[in-house]
């Protein structure tokens, strides 16, 4: 008992340093992208900032097939058929859907008249989630060791298609239904960002199947397999031919795709090393991977709403740079509120026990009064 609470602490832990991360990368490109004067927007640190904040899709996405292949293989162990299985991660799909729906409308309804009513049906990273989910969920019928290469597989089948539907002449698509899996640069489409669900499915399944003797042996070779899909997919990518007649490197590329895979195993690889034997305690980094949907829903109110609307694409560097450090902050203090500071009480729990303390003070009203 005592090892597999250990064992799963652990792997939680390095995972929501990586996810934290990721949130921090995140944040810092968002205040970049709103409030950067459009004049220096071709100079190397508002580049800089965006090109690094292109990897935390790619993070977020990765590990929700991470925990997509713990939820699944916590089925299999309990005994659950496939059907079951598969069902409760249709549902995992169906919550992320309907939290996606209610992001996309309170963003809508916030903006007041300034924002159409199409940014509803916005395909935004959670309904690209909720669309992954639900198109992998069949995978579950798979034992967990066989479920690492059927997912690698479906993860190099989505990533290798996204050109050829590129190429597709869709427009008599909708564009409703068009942006959920045609690639386009302003939406988290199927094509090719579902890829990155099922590439953390399979690793997911892999660190389910490691012991913990083993766990350290399989991040040694996660790193190394980062370094070689990274120079290989660099190297593929920079050959003077291609097997797709049209493909755009930044929108659709597998290359791209790979390349992105490798870092992320680069990253949680560190960050299996630092949380192990560096600092296995709180850390800031975790704390805002604990709560990185509350991040996510928040700073991106705070950020592209009307909070400081009167700052939008007229900051210089410096000055953007201290209010991305505040947001940061403010993120920060917000996931302790949520969650509690090194173990202590969040607000929400905070706040029922001293309602619970009130009550119990409150003297009885005597009968007949």
């Amino acid at each position: 008992m005592g090892t597999s609470n250990s064992r799963s602490g652990q792997r939680l832990a390095f995972l929501d340093w990586t996810r934290g991360f990721a949130a921090m990368i995140m944040l810092q490109g968002h205040v970049f992208h709103s409030f950067t004067s459009k004049e220096l927007r071709t100079e190397g640190p508002y580049t800089l900032s965006q090109f690094c904040g292109g990897l935390t899709p790619a993070v977020f996405l990765f590990l929700t097939g991470v925990t997509l292949g713990f939820l699944m293989d916590s089925g299999c162990r309990k005994g659950l058929s496939g059907w079951q299985r598969t069902t409760a991660a249709l549902r995992r799909a169906g919550y992320l859907l309907t939290i996606a729906i209610a992001f996309r409308f309170q963003m809508w309804a916030f903006a007041a008249g300034q924002s159409p009513w199409t940014d509803i049906f916005r395909v935004d990273i959670l309904n690209c989630m909720a669309l992954g989910i639900a198109i992998l969920a069949p995978l579950a019928i798979f034992e967990t060791k066989d479920r690492i290469r059927f997912a690698a597989v479906s993860g190099l089948a989505i990533a290798c298609a996204a050109p050829v539907i590129s190429a597709l002449n869709l427009e008599w698509v909708h564009p409703f239904a068009r942006h959920w899996f045609v690639p386009d640069p302003n939406f988290f489409a199927f094509f090719p960002w579902a890829s990155f669900i099922a590439f953390g499915l399979s690793a997911g399944s892999i660190l389910r199947l490691a012991g913990e003797a083993d766990l350290q042996r399989v991040m040694q070779w996660a790193a190394l397999a980062g370094l070689g899909v990274i120079f290989g997919a660099q190297y593929f990518s920079n050959l003077p031919y291609s097997v797709y007649p049209n493909s755009d490197f930044w929108i659709n590329s597998p290359g791209l795709i790979f390349i992105k895979v490798g870092v992320i195993l680069l990253l949680a690889s560190f960050a299996y090393l630092w949380t192990t034997f560096m600092n296995p305690g709180w850390s800031f980094v975790r704390q805002l991977g604990g709560t990185s949907l509350l991040v996510y829903w928040v700073h991106t109110e705070l950020v592209y709403g009307r909070w400081f609307g009167f700052w939008k694409e007229s900051l210089g560097v410096p000055q953007t740079v201290t209010l991305a450090a505040f947001i940061i902050a403010l993120m920060i203090a917000l996931s302790v509120a949520r969650t509690g500071w090194k173990g202590g009480p969040g607000f929400p729990v905070w706040f029922r026990q001293q309602w619970s303390s009130w009550r119990s003070m409150t003297p009885d009203q005597a009968t007949g009064d």
